[in-house]
């Protein structure tokens, strides 16, 4: 019986340290506002094989979830069940955006990342932000 308490436990504690996206944009504005945090817009599709990928490989990883907590509100609209903004391309999933808190695009790539590219990619991010 400790053990299968301790299993259920462990299992529960995987999956406790994940992100927790915003899905709609006005708000994600309105919270990087009060938060004076960037935003960071993951566009991607509900039956995509490779932001399924990046979401396996990379944003499961605590270092980079820890990363984007700190310095971002997350937000996460798929092509398929939220409201795009037209300025944000929803072809070529899965989509990368770094906004300022007033919607301007600081950054914008596509494609999945390993986690060494994606902090080479925020890194990029960090190089073009306005002093």
């Amino acid at each position: 019986m400790k053990i299968l308490i301790f299993t259920i436990f462990f299992i529960s504690s995987l999956y406790s340290y994940e992100l927790n996206w915003l899905h709609d944009y006005d708000k994600a504005l309105s919270q990087a506002k009060k938060e004076h945090k960037d935003i960071y817009l993951f566009v991607g599709a509900d039956e995509c094989r490779f932001c399924d990928r990046f979401k396996q490989l990379t944003l499961s990883k605590n270092e980079v979830i820890s990363r984007l907590k700190k310095e971002y509100i997350l937000l996460y609209l798929s092509r398929d069940q939220h409201k795009i903004p037209k300025q944000f391309a929803i072809k070529g999933v899965p989509r990368h955006y770094f906004l300022t808190p007033q919607g301007k695009i600081i950054h914008d790539d596509r494609g999945s990342r390993e986690p060494a590219g994606f902090y080479d990619m925020l890194d990029e991010v960090e190089l073009k932000k306005e002093p």
